[in-house]
This record gives structure tokens, C-alpha cells and sequence, in this order.
């Protein structure tokens, strides 16, 4: 059987690597817009409709609007904006979330594909939360250093320009607090207080790490740095996407530096527990366009088609995109 999957918003960063991943596909049929439709709304609404999963590669707007096009109830559609993390009646595209949340994206006609630097945040911070190692009111803050392609078309161009020596060092933004992941960092790990978020940009192309730095004094009493990563190993146990490394992973610290871009080109997550007596650092790394993206919306449709999960994320082919 094969699945008809149209890609809204096909020629953005998010809608080019879903296609490449379908590409590779036997049981899925890409349907394609003309390039000289592809602001017709009509033909975009019969593309939609005619699909049993639609990928909204779209500012929030448009994904508001291309939703409001679907009249179809066979269609799934899989949102990758920020319109819709934390709506009600659409699942959160992270099957790893908690035990129930495969059923939830199975069951649900309406997904929204999480945040790159959320997915990271998320991951590290809501077993501990689950565990009753971090309380919801816990006052955090968590660093994201990651690469500039999560800034789309435009900011890739800059980068990769050259000529700009201001792009050579880091940036640091959203520097007013309010950056758009936010919400789903709250909502979906449980915490009632916004976390003092800084994310910063750096001149590679792909790769993302986020860091939560804890005082021990901050969880739990008697809380221990081997406690912390048994949470995470316990809430991903069996888990074929997230792997939980050693405490105070000896491969990693070798070479005195984290490697922010090891994940790239595959659809892990890798999480650690540095710390002493006193204190930790959470870290989750992944690849900014795999797990923060596109590989994590094909994984939410191969969930939601109820097909292997790995299906066209895994394998020579993918690691080579």
C-alpha cells in the first residue's frame, strides 16, 4: 500500500530534507504542486485534501491558514511551524515524550512537529521532572549553541556569503527572553516557570546542543549525578532514537571539548550528566534539520501510519543526505 504525502512549503529548508527523506520511500507517493501554482490556494487545498499526511513547511500564518483549508478527515497533518505545539486537539510530535504519547500521535489527525531547541530541552528536562528529581517550580536556565541552517534560506545565504566577519564568532539571541520556543519548553516538560533561555548561533551549518546547568541543591534532597542520568536512562529505556550516555561519558571528554555536531545526519539524541558533589550539566545534542525537524515530523507520520518507526530514518542513504 502506499501512503500519498503532499509537502506544503516543499522548497524551505524543513519541506527539502522531508522530501529527501520520501525520496527514498517505496510505500509513499510525493505529490507535487507546479511551481507556478504553488501560491494558488485552490490547488493547494485539493493537494491537501488529496493526501493522507500533509507536512505544513510554513510561517505560523500560513500553517494557520493552510489548516483551516483541510475538509478532508482522512488527512493527517503534520505541522512543523510554531502555530500549534501547545493548541489543544494536536498531539506533540515527540514520541518519546512519555510512555502514552505514541498513542496519542497514532490516534491524532493533527501534529505538531516540535522546536529544535525545544526537542533538546525537552528531552533532557522531563524525565527529571517525571521522576520527582526537579520540581515544576523549579527556576532553570538552559544554553543552545547551534548551527546557522535552523535560521532558514536567508540566514544560510549570509552565512554562507562569506565576507561578513561579524558571522565568524558566535551570536547570542533572543536576547529579550521571549524566544518562540518557550511555551513548549513549559508545556511539555511541566515546569510552571519560564526557563532563562539564551540560544546562540555559531558559523557551521547543522548540529544543536542544549545545556541546563543544576546546583544538586536545586533537586531533590540527596539528589546524586548518578541518580539524574539513571532518570534518563529509565525514561528511555528501550528507546531507539535516544541514547543515554555514561555519566561523565570518558569518549567525550577525551578531547577536552563536546562535540556539538556528532548527531548530524541521523535522527538521534544523545543526552549526558556531567557533575560533581555539587553540581550538574544536562546536555542533549541532536541534529538541528533531523530530530529538531525533519526527521522528527517523518518519524511522528511513520508513528502515526502505525509502520516501522526507523522507516527511511535509519541506513547508509539517510546518513549520507
Amino acid at each position: 500500500m502506499k501512503y500519498a504525502v503532499y509537502v506544503d512549503g516543499q522548497e524551505g529548508t524543513t519541506g527539502l530534507r522531508i522530501n529527501e527523506y520520501l525520496a527514498q520511500r517505496a510505500d509513499i507517493e510525493v505529490l507535487r504542486i507546479d511551481a507556478d501554482k504553488r501560491k494558488d490556494a485552490a490547488e493547494r487545498a485539493r493537494l491537501l485534501n488529496a493526501a493522507d499526511v500533509a507536512f505544513l513547511c510554513l510561517p505560523d500564518a500560513a500553517s494557520r491558514e493552510a489548516a483551516a483549508m483541510i475538509t478532508n478527515p482522512r488527512t493527517c497533518l503534520i505541522d512543523a511551524s510554531t502555530a500549534h505545539r501547545t493548541v489543544a486537539g494536536w498531539a506533540f510530535g515527540l514520541p518519546e515524550l512519555s510512555k502514552g504519547q505514541r498513542g496519542v500521535i497514532r490516534e491524532s489527525k493533527r501534529i505538531a512537529n516540535p522546536g529544535c531547541h525545544a526537542s533538546a530541552f525537552i528531552l533532557a528536562v522531563r524525565p527529571l521532572v517525571d521522576a520527582g528529581l526537579l520540581s515544576p517550580d523549579a527556576l532553570i536556565t538552559a544554553t543552545s549553541i547551534t548551527g546557522y541552517s535552523g535560521g532558514g534560506k536567508s540566514m544560510i545565504a549570509e552565512y554562507e556569503a562569506g565576507g561578513n566577519t561579524k558571522l565568524d564568532s558566535p551570536r547570542p539571541y533572543a536576547l529579550g527572553l521571549a524566544h518562540k520556543h518557550i511555551p513548549e519548553m513549559m508545556a511539555h516538560t511541566g515546569l510552571r516557570n519560564a526557563p532563562v533561555f539564551m540560544p546562540i548561533v555559531a558559523n557551521f551549518y547543522k548540529g544543536l546542543g542544549v545545556t541546563v546547568p543544576l546546583h544538586l541543591s536545586q533537586l531533590r534532597a540527596g539528589t546524586t549525578p548518578e541518580q539524574v542520568r539513571d532518570a534518563l536512562a529509565a525514561h528511555y529505556e528501550g528507546e531507539r532514537f535516544v541514547h543515554v550516555k555514561p555519566l561523565r561519558d570518558a569518549d567525550t571528554l577525551a578531547g577536552g571539548f563536546f562535540d556539538v555536531q556528532a548527531c548530524n545526519d541521523t535522527n538521534n539524541v544523545d543526552l549526558f550528566v556531567f557533575g560533581n558533589e555539587q553540581q550538574i550539566l544536562v546536555m542533549a545534542r541532536l541534529d538541528n534539520l533531523g530530530k529538531g525537524a525533519s526527521g522528527a515530523a517523518v518519524q511522528s507520520m511513520n508513528v502515526h501510519l502505525g509502520v516501522d518507526e526507523s522507516l527511511g530514518l535509519t541506513g547508509p542513504d539517510v546518513n549520507s543526505i
